[in-house]
C-alpha cells in the first residue's frame, strides 16, 4: 500500500468515525475530508470544487426546488385523506399511505415525500384512535423504497449514474432502476402493511403505570399558581397522579437543589417537567400549572418537527427570539432521547426534535415556514392554485423530457426552475430557500474523494481484498456481497457517501472479474437506499423518531424484515435485468 492509498484510507476512516459519532454535521465532515485530501495532494487543488459543477449535484438542486413547490400546495394532503377516509382497517390504510408516499418519493426527494404525508398519517392515527407509531415508521421506510425506483428519486441513484457515465460513457436512464426497484418497493410495502406494523412498538393499550416510559414526553416549564390544587403538596404526588417527571424547580430566580420528590410546591414555583402532551393540557386546564404562554390573546397550539435544513439547528429559543420576531412561544420540546438540562429556552435543538408552539395561526405558519420546520398538522391549502397547477405541469414535463432522453436531467430541471421564476410561481429567494444546502455541499465534497479512490488505486485494493476473502465464489455471490456491504455502510455514512465509497469498489471488482459493472452498480444503488436499521442513517428516520415516540431499537425491530427481503430478492432480480 503506497502513501496515497494509505492516506486516503486514513481520511475515509476518520470520516467514517465522524459520521458515526454524529457530533458534527455531515457536510462539515465531508468538507473537512476534502480539504485534508487536498492538503495531502490526493485531490488537485483546481479540482477540489469541481463537484459543485457536477450534473448530479445540479439535478439534485433542481429536483429539490420543484418538489418543494409542490409540497407547499396542500393538494396531496387532501387527496390522501379522501382515499384513506373509505378504509378503516390498519393494513389497508398503511397500503394506501405507503403506496402514495413511495410514488411521490419516486419523483421528488425522500424528505419532501415524508413532509407531504406525515400530517396525513397523524390525522389518520387521531381519527381512528391509534398510536402514531403504527403509521410513521412504515411511512418513512416507504419513502426510502420509493426513492430507489427512479434516477431522481434519491441523490444516491444520480451519483451511481455518474460513475457509470465516467466508466462506460453513458449514464443510467430515468427508469433504469425501476425493473428491479419497483418489485422490491411493492414487496416492501406489502410487508409493512401486513406484517411490519405488528413489530412497531406502540403506546396504545398500556397500563397507566407504564405510560411515562412509553408515551412521547415533552420538556416544558409550568408555573404553580396560588389557586393550584398542588400548592403545598409534594412533587412526588404530582408525578404519581399526572404521570409526569419533575426535573427541576426554579424558586425566586434560583434553582432548588434538594430531593425534589420530597419538596413541597409553592405558589410562583417554576417547574421544569417532562410530560406527555395530553397530560400537559390537563395540567394547564385543571391543575393550576400555567405553561409559558402570554396571559392575553387567544392563540392556538401547533406542533412542528425540526427538518434537516432548518435554520434553528444548534440554536435555542432564547437566541432565536421567537416571541420578538414572530410572536410565537416555545411551550414545550420533545428532544428525541436527550434530556433538557436547565431552562427550556436555552435547550439546543436538532433534527427530529418536535416543538410545541403557541401563537396566532398566521404567525405560527410564518415561523414554521421561515425556520424550515415541518408542520405536524393539516396544512393550509395554497391560496394560489395557478402556481400549483403550473408547478405540477412543469415538473411533469421535466420528468418526461428526462425520461425520453430529450435533454440531460441537470439541464431539464434547471430550465424547469427558470420557467417557474419567469412565470412568477417562485420568487428567486424561494429558490435558494428550497435547496437543502448541506446535501449539496456533502455531494460536491464527496465527488472529488470518489474520483481519488479510483485514480489512486485504493478502490482496486479494496476490490482485491474482497476477492481474496470471498475465494472463488461466482458472480451471484459477489453481487450479494457488494449489496450486503453497501447496506451495512449506509446507516453509518448516509447514502450519498456510501455510493461514493462503494461505486469505485464495484467498478474495480467487476473489472477484475471480467464482468459487466452494471449489476454491481445497481446493487450499490439499491443497497444505499436501504437504511432500515437506525434512526440516524437517513434524515427521514430521524424526523419520525420524536412524533412516533420511537426508541433506537424500534427501527431495527421493524426494519430487519425489509433488510432480509432486499438481500434475498435483489440478487435474484438484478441479473435478470442487468446481465453479468
Amino acid at each position: 500500500m503506497g502513501f496515497e492509498q494509505a492516506a486516503l484510507t486514513a481520511i475515509l476512516g476518520g470520516m467514517l468515525a465522524a459520521f458515526a459519532a454524529g457530533r458534527w454535521r455531515y457536510d462539515v465532515v465531508a468538507m473537512a475530508g476534502l480539504m485534508a485530501a487536498v492538503a495531502m495532494g490526493l485531490v488537485p487543488a483546481d479540482a477540489a470544487f469541481a463537484g459543485f459543477a457536477n450534473p448530479a449535484v445540479i439535478t439534485v438542486a433542481g429536483v429539490l426546488v420543484l418538489s418543494r413547490t409542490l409540497t407547499r400546495s396542500g393538494r396531496f394532503d387532501a387527496v390522501a385523506e379522501r382515499l384513506l377516509a373509505g378504509v378503516s382497517g390498519l393494513p389497508g390504510q398503511l397500503a394506501v399511505l405507503c403506496g402514495l408516499a413511495a410514488a411521490a418519493s419516486a419523483v421528488m426527494n425522500n424528505i419532501g415525500a415524508l413532509a407531504l404525508f406525515m400530517p396525513v398519517a397523524l390525522w389518520a392515527a387521531k381519527r381512528h384512535g391509534r398510536s402514531p407509531a403504527l403509521y410513521l415508521m412504515p411511512l418513512s421506510y416507504a419513502t426510502l423504497l420509493g426513492g430507489m425506483t427512479t434516477l431522481i428519486g434519491t441523490p444516491a441513484n444520480l451519483l451511481v449514474s455518474r460513475f457509470r457515465a465516467a466508466a462506460a460513457g453513458e449514464p443510467f436512464g430515468m427508469f433504469a432502476f425501476s425493473a428491479v426497484a419497483v418489485p422490491l418497493a411493492v414487496l416492501g410495502i406489502g410487508y409493512l402493511a401486513l406484517v411490519g406494523w405488528r413489530q412497531a412498538r406502540t403506546n396504545a393499550g398500556l397500563e397507566p403505570d407504564d405510560a411515562p416510559d412509553d408515551l412521547p414526553l415533552y420538556d416544558t416549564e409550568l408555573t404553580v399558581t396560588p389557586a393550584s390544587p398542588y400548592r403545598g403538596r409534594l412533587v412526588a404526588e404530582l408525578e404519581r397522579e399526572r404521570h409526569a417527571r419533575v426535573t427541576g424547580i426554579v424558586r425566586d430566580g434560583r434553582r432548588v437543589f434538594a430531593r425534589l420528590a420530597e419538596e413541597a410546591l409553592r405558589a410562583g414555583d417554576l417547574l421544569l417537567i417532562r410530560v406527555d402532551v395530553a397530560a400537559l393540557h390537563t395540567l394547564a386546564a385543571s391543575g393550576g400549572l400555567v405553561p409559558p404562554v402570554p396571559a392575553q390573546g387567544d392563540g392556538t397550539f401547533a406542533e412542528a418537527v425540526v427538518a434537516p435544513n432548518a435554520v434553528l439547528q444548534g440554536s435555542c429559543a432564547a437566541s432565536l427570539d421567537l416571541e420578538g420576531r414572530w410572536g410565537v412561544t416555545l411551550v414545550a420540546a420533545m428532544r428525541q432521547q436527550r434530556r433538557t438540562e436547565g431552562r427550556l429556552a436555552d435547550a439546543s435543538l436538532s433534527v427530529g426534535d418536535v416543538l410545541l408552539l403557541h401563537g396566532e395561526p398566521a404567525a405560527i405558519r410564518t415561523a414554521i415556514d421561515e425556520l424550515g420546520c415541518l408542520p405536524l398538522a393539516d396544512r393550509r391549502i395554497d391560496p394560489q392554485p395557478r402556481r400549483t397547477a403550473v408547478a405540477g405541469a412543469v415538473f411533469t414535463v421535466a420528468v418526461l423530457l428526462a425520461a425520453l432522453d430529450i435533454g440531460p436531467p441537470a439541464i431539464v430541471f434547471s430550465v424547469g426552475v427558470l420557467v417557474l421564476v419567469v412565470a412568477r410561481c417562485l420568487r428567486p429567494s424561494e429558490v435558494y430557500d428550497a435547496i437543502d444546502w448541506p446535501v449539496i455541499v456533502l455531494l460536491a465534497a464527496m465527488i472529488p474523494l470518489g474520483d481519488a479512490l479510483q485514480s489512486s488505486g485504493t478502490a482496486g485494493l479494496v476490490a482485491g481484498a474482497l476477492l481474496a476473502e470471498a475465494g472463488g465464489v461466482g458472480p451471484q455471490a459477489m453481487l450479494t456481497l457488494v449489496l450486503a456491504v453497501t447496506m451495512l455502510l449506509t446507516p453509518v455514512l448516509n447514502n450519498p457517501a456510501t455510493v461514493i465509497v462503494m461505486s469505485p469498489v464495484a467498478l474495480s471488482l467487476a473489472g477484475r472479474l471480467g464482468l459487466s459493472a452494471d449489476p454491481f452498480l445497481v446493487a450499490v444503488a439499491i443497497g444505499a437506499s436501504c437504511d432500515f436499521l437506525t434512526p440516524f442513517g437517513h434524515h427521514n428516520n430521524a424526523l419520525v423518531m420524536g412524533p412516533g415516540g420511537y426508541r433506537f431499537t424500534d427501527f431495527a425491530r421493524l426494519g430487519i424484515g425489509l433488510e432480509l427481503m432486499v438481500i434475498i430478492v435483489a440478487p435474484l432480480l438484478i441479473p435478470l435485468v442487468w446481465r453479468f
